[in-house]
């Protein structure tokens, strides 16, 4: 699992986790320290550390395995910027009434959420 997967799931997931899961994971992922930076930072063992993120990973595994959040998350931008794409294309075209389609969909597609 690459960082930007464990970073997406983190956001998802992270209230889900213990608080020093959730340190270990910030300080490891988002402030980019090393795993005896951690250790020495919180006052605890390189294994420590490296055992509490292996189970905070795990468990952001699991919880996208049962829930599929993160995954429908990915797939709503790329439909999002699908339509954007498309959209934007229609804009150009000759017919005023394509052109003004095209605007009341690019309007609904950017109210979207994500």
């Amino acid at each position: 699992m690459d960082a930007v997967e464990i970073l997406l799931l983190f956001d998802h997931y992270g209230d889900l986790l213990t608080q020093r899961q959730r340190l270990c994971l910030d300080l490891k992922y988002n402030q980019d320290m090393s795993l005896a930076e951690i250790a020495e930072e919180l006052g605890v063992s390189r294994q420590g550390v490296h055992e509490n993120i292996l189970r905070a990973e795990a468990h952001l595994q699991k919880m996208e395995a049962k829930t599929g959040t993160v995954r429908r998350f990915l797939q709503s931008r790329e439909a999002k910027q699908s339509i954007l794409s498309a959209a934007e294309t229609l804009k150009n075209h000759s017919d005023p009434a394509v052109r003004k389609a095209a605007d009341v969909i690019l309007a609904a597609a950017c109210s979207i959420e994500e």
